[in-house]
């Protein structure tokens, strides 16, 4: 056989389809399998937007080539609601739309960083951004974010980080493995220190309608004057409006980097699909009652969960938000993938190992929180109670 790519075959297989196969081995005995692993919407689109859904997928003319950086129409729907969302002038022009928000962070990281480079990352990272940039040999450092300091990164070991072979630092806030929510002076801080350092701030915006009400403007940031000389935001329609089938993602950025998106979206895919954004662009401005009626209900669901793990005999939450919550376990020692699987065949609930978010996670596991009713979530005590004792492998 011929040789296959290192830079792929070293990649270990796609997490979640291997934490749900421990779940096969659960004998049912504690009621049906909870699986917080994915962070998927539990819930279906709005009518109105099924509807609008059909209505583009029967059209001839969705089955044709769009425009490479995304239907017009949706790049002014989304320009108009992040304006009214931050207050700023967003055009259309500032809006790339890419085959979801992976593929955003991938027409991104490739937009700034060349190979032998390297791209920052967050110590919890999501695993997506880490592998992305492996595939494509591009250099990873990481900026520890410690538990005691609400998995936040700190600006001096940011600055210390940066070499020059550094391109960008990546975040995802809300987080995703831990939910934290990045205060705005600190987006600040970490945009006007990525600009006078000379790499670019990549944020990852993926959950930012499910925000608390009182936290609905994440930041300031494109308020700023030249944002766009040193910020790249990324944003997913999938958990917004219940269509991660439908593979929609955004990028926001100067015209200029949207131009050099356009150059490497025509070689991965030419146009995102076109079905989900003719829907969307339509559902965007009509659907925001259902988009806050969702946000209150992830919400609930988040204050389910810390109920539930307080009730839990030496399980404690590290941090929630958002869809997710990183949720330190009380076997002391033993590796978060062991507590995992045990999890998953004795008791039946689906969680994510914290060590494949990076280096010195293994006292937590990240629960996903978002496809499980608040019901649901109240059978975790009595669940992870089953799990006294756990055996390192």
């Amino acid at each position: 056989m011929p040789r296959l790519n290192p830079l792929v075959t070293d990649l270990a297989p796609p997490p979640i389809p291997s934490v749900q196969a421990w779940a096969r081995a659960y004998d049912g005995s504690f009621g049906p399998t909870v699986d917080l692993s994915q962070a998927v919407p539990g819930y279906p689109p709005h009518p109105e937007l099924i509807a609008l859904l059909r209505a583009a997928a029967t059209n001839p003319s969705t089955a044709a080539y769009g425009a490479i950086e995304g239907d017009r129409a949706l790049r002014e729907a989304l320009a108009a609601d992040e304006s009214a969302l931050y207050g700023a002038a967003i055009a259309a022009d500032n809006i790339h739309i890419t085959a979801g928000c992976n593929q955003a962070f991938i027409c991104a990281a490739l937009a700034v960083a060349e190979p032998g480079s390297r791209v920052l990352l967050s110590n919890p990272f999501y695993f997506n951004h880490e592998t992305s940039l492996r595939m494509f040999g591009v250099g990873i450092g990481l900026v520890d974010c410690p538990a005691e300091a609400g998995f936040l990164p700190d600006l001096d070991a940011l600055d210390e980080a940066i070499t020059p072979d550094v391109r960008a630092f990546a975040i995802v806030s809300p987080n995703n493995p831990t939910g934290a929510v990045y205060p705005p002076d600190l987006l600040a801080d970490l945009l006007e220190l990525c600009r006078r350092r000379g790499i670019w701030l990549i944020l990852d915006e993926t959950y930012r309608d499910f925000l608390p009400a009182e936290a609905r403007r994440p930041h300031d940031l494109f308020l700023r004057s030249g944002w766009g000389d040193g910020l790249i935001s990324l944003y997913s329609f999938s958990k917004s409006f219940c269509v991660p089938g439908y593979r929609l993602g955004a990028v926001t950025a100067s015209p200029a980097v949207v131009t050099e998106i356009a150059k490497i979206m025509d070689n991965l895919q030419i146009c995102a699909p076109r079905v989900g954004q003719i829907a969307i662009a339509e559902a965007l401005p009509r659907l925001s009652f259902w988009r806050e009626a969702n946000r209150a209900e992830i919400t609930h669901r988040a204050n389910a969960l810390k109920a539930a793990i307080t009730e839990a005999n030496g399980w404690e939450i590290g941090a929630v938000g958002a869809y997710f919550a990183f949720v330190r376990h009380p076997f002391a020692g033993v590796a978060s993938a062991r507590v995992a699987e045990d999890l998953a065949r004795r008791a039946g609930v689906i969680t994510v190992p914290g060590s494949y978010f990076g280096p010195g996670q293994d006292d937590y596991l990240r629960f996903a929180f978002a496809n499980a009713t608040a019901a649901t979530i109240g059978l975790l005590p009595g669940r992870l109670d089953q799990l006294r004792t756990v055996a390192n492998a």
